[in-house]
C-alpha cells in the first residue's frame, strides 16, 4: 500500500508540473501587454513627422489633425495586406500602463496592398474607409521617442515601430 501511495504522490507531482509548463508555454506576455510605463511625454513632443522602414509616413499636427501615408493595419488586420492613406485625428492619452497615441483615419484617400499577392487575392477583405490605431509611446536607448503597435498574431510579439522622420 505504501508503494501505491508514493506512486500516486509522484503522479500528482508530475501532473502538476505538466499543468504549470503548459500554462507557461501557452501564454505570451505580448498578448497581455499593459504599456511602456512612460508618463512624461507631452503632445508637443509627439507632434511632428514619423516614419517606418516600409515607407509609412504619419504627420501628427499640433492642432490634433493627422496625415497618414501607407499605414498598415494593427493586430490581425495587418495580415489583410492593405495600407491606408488619408487624413484623421490624434490624441495623446495616459493610463496606468503608460501613454498611448490614439490615431483615427477619418477620410481615406487611397489604399495600397503591401504585396502583389494580396492585391489580386479575391478573398482579401475590402480595406476600411475609417480605422483607428493605438500606438504605445516609448523611448529608445538614446531617450528618443518611438511609437509602436503590435501586428499579426499577438503570440509572436511583432512590433510596428515608427521613429522620428529624418530630413530628406
Amino acid at each position: 500500500m505504501a508503494g501505491g501511495s508514493r506512486l500516486r504522490a509522484w503522479g500528482a507531482t508530475v501532473g502538476s508540473l505538466m499543468v504549470v509548463l503548459a500554462a507557461l508555454t501557452a501564454c505570451n506576455p505580448y498578448q497581455y501587454y499593459e504599456g511602456t510605463g512612460i508618463h512624461d511625454t507631452t503632445a508637443a513632443e509627439v507632434a511632428g513627422g514619423w516614419e517606418n522602414v516600409e515607407g509609412t509616413r504619419v504627420v501628427l499636427r499640433k492642432d490634433g489633425t493627422a496625415l497618414l501615408e501607407k499605414l498598415d493595419g494593427q493586430d490581425f488586420d495587418f495580415e489583410d495586406g492593405w495600407r491606408l492613406t488619408g487624413t484623421g485625428t490624434w490624441q495623446l492619452t495616459d493610463d496606468n500602463g503608460g501613454q498611448v497615441v490614439r490615431l483615427t483615419l477619418t477620410a481615406r484617400t487611397r489604399t495600397e496592398s503591401r504585396s502583389p499577392a494580396t492585391a489580386t487575392d479575391t478573398s482579401t477583405p475590402e480595406p476600411p474607409s475609417t480605422y483607428a490605431w493605438s500606438f504605445y509611446v516609448d523611448r529608445d536607448q538614446n531617450d528618443e521617442l518611438k511609437l509602436f503597435f503590435f501586428y499579426g498574431d499577438p503570440d509572436t510579439g511583432n512590433t510596428y515601430v515608427m521613429t522620428r522622420e529624418t530630413a530628406s
